[in-house]
Formats: C-alpha cells, sequence, structure tokens
C-alpha cells in the first residue's frame, strides 16, 4: 500500500471538507478516495486521518456557529446559577443532547469492528449511497415541521441519537440522516440542523479520541513514525472547505432543496456498485 503524503491528504483534506456538511457521506467519499490512491482505509494511519479531518470539519461549525454557541454558553452558565428565575431552555437543549449521544456512543462501539471493515467494502458503501439517496428524497415529501425546542421531547432526542449513530456506517450521510429524522418528527429545519451539529461534537471527539488511543498503544517508535505532517494538513484544509460547504448546506435546508443530491448519491452509488461489481478480484 502507497503511504500518506501531503500531496493525498491535502485532497483528501479538501474531499472531507466539500463533503462533510452537504447529505452525500463524507467518510464514503473518503473511503472510496483512499482505495483508488491505493491508500488502505482500515489502516490506522487512515483511521486517524478521519479523525483529525472530522476535527478539522468541527472547527468549521464552531466558526460559522461561534456567536449563536457563545450566546448559548452564557445562557447555559447564567442558568446555572441558583438566582436564575426563568425557563432553563440551555439546560434542556444540554440534556437532549446528551440523551442522543447514548444511542450513537452504543451503536458504534458495539459495532466498532464491523464499522471499520465497513470502509473497506466498497459494494456496500455504494448500497449505502444508493440508501441515502432515497432518505433525501422521502425528506422533500415531509411537510415542514413547527415544533421547536419546547416541544422536542426526549424521546425525538433519543431518534435522533439512533440515526447518527446509523449514519457511522460510511455511505450514510450523518447530516442526511438526522436532519431527516428530525424533520419526519415535525422539527424546524433551522433547529433540525443545528441540532444534528450539536449531537455531532460528542460523537466525533469521542471517535477520534479511541482512534487517538490505539495509536498511543503503539510504542513510542511507531508513533513517531506516523505521518502527522499530512496528517494535520489534511485537518487544516478540511477546516477551510468546510467553512464553503456548511455555508452552502444551510442555504439547502432552509429552501428545502436537500433533495436534490438524492440524484447525485444514486449515481455515485450505482458507479461505486458497477465498478466493484465489475472489476476482477
Amino acid at each position: 500500500m502507497i503511504s500518506l503524503d501531503y500531496f493525498r491528504a491535502l485532497l483528501l483534506g479538501v474531499i472531507q471538507g466539500l463533503t462533510e456538511f452537504l447529505p452525500v457521506s463524507s467518510s464514503a467519499h473518503l473511503a472510496v478516495a483512499q482505495k483508488w490512491m491505493g491508500l488502505d482505509p482500515e489502516s490506522l494511519t487512515l483511521q486517524l486521518f478521519d479523525g483529525f479531518s472530522h476535527i478539522g470539519t468541527l472547527l468549521a461549525v464552531a466558526y460559522v456557529f461561534l456567536q449563536p454557541i457563545l450566546r448559548y454558553l452564557r445562557r447555559l452558565l447564567a442558568e446555572t446559577k441558583s438566582t436564575w428565575t426563568g425557563r432553563r431552555y440551555a439546560m434542556k437543549i444540554a440534556g437532549l443532547g446528551i440523551v442522543a449521544s447514548i444511542p450513537t456512543a452504543a451503536i458504534g462501539l458495539g459495532l466498532k469492528e464491523t464499522l471499520e471493515a465497513a470502509f473497506g467494502n466498497m459494494l456496500e458503501i455504494g448500497i449505502e449511497l444508493i440508501i441515502t439517496g432515497g432518505l433525501l428524497v422521502v425528506m422533500a415529501w415531509i411537510p415542514r415541521g413547527r415544533r421547536g425546542w419546547r416541544d422536542f421531547s426526549w424521546w425525538n432526542a433519543f431518534l435522533i441519537g439512533v440515526a447518527q449513530g446509523v449514519a457511522i456506517f460510511p455511505g450514510i450521510s450523518r447530516s442526511g440522516a438526522t436532519i431527516c429524522t428530525a424533520a419526519f418528527l415535525g422539527i424546524r429545519r433551522r433547529w433540525a440542523v443545528e441540532f444534528s451539529f450539536l449531537i455531532s461534537f460528542p460523537a466525533i471527539v469521542g471517535a477520534t479520541i479511541l482512534v487517538f488511543k490505539d495509536a498511543m498503544d503503539l510504542g513510542r517508535g511507531q508513533f513517531d513514525a506516523l505521518p502527522w505532517g499530512p496528517i494535520l494538513a489534511g485537518s487544516l484544509a478540511s477546516l477551510v472547505i468546510g467553512v464553503v460547504s456548511l455555508r452552502l448546506l444551510i442555504g439547502a435546508v432552509r429552501r428545502a432543496k436537500l433533495h436534490y443530491f438524492a440524484v447525485y448519491c444514486w449515481l455515485a452509488g450505482a458507479a461505486i456498485v458497477l465498478s466493484t461489481l465489475t472489476t476482477p478480484r
């Protein structure tokens, strides 16, 4: 297998940034691109790259939503004081995020080995992309939700967390699955997007920590030999491109245009399936 160099890392970082927030499954694009580049998607190096590139796109979320995040944190701190007398909606949002994270963590930890192997299965990735396209079309038929945080139940949060857990499989779009599930439950689309990104933080950070722990278990020489330069360069590229991609997603959700990406998912999924079935083993 070819080793990860700066050129490949930067290219993969751009792909991650472009596809992380669009409902086309960034994991699928990374796995396919890595395979076509002659890299091993199941290797520890590539798993580390995936984790750190996702951290890059998380920083893109923090940049785009910086003001709402700061307002929310100030409100959350205020609500923890005993003198607070108003409605504690910030604390409820935090609780909803925790509830949603439970099924995601359970699925991720319970299927860890299966998920790692899935990144090397191109046929499975192609089929899952086709499924993602179907989800996006279904969303186009769902009436616009009108439920805000006051009507957001713990059960709703749990179901969205399950959707995020299922989206750990590389061909299922995380944003597509969570936003579609929230819309199906009648949640306002803007709220669905913001909650989707809220629960992505613990999921992505947790997954990255687990992979980094595996790297730490290596001997000092092996750990230092990992291509940290390309890994960090790719993460920076995913951050910069991710800012642009996120703004595109926000606009698409507000205009209810997510189903436009279904055609792309179907074409990409079909191309991967056909390529896999026709390529001699």
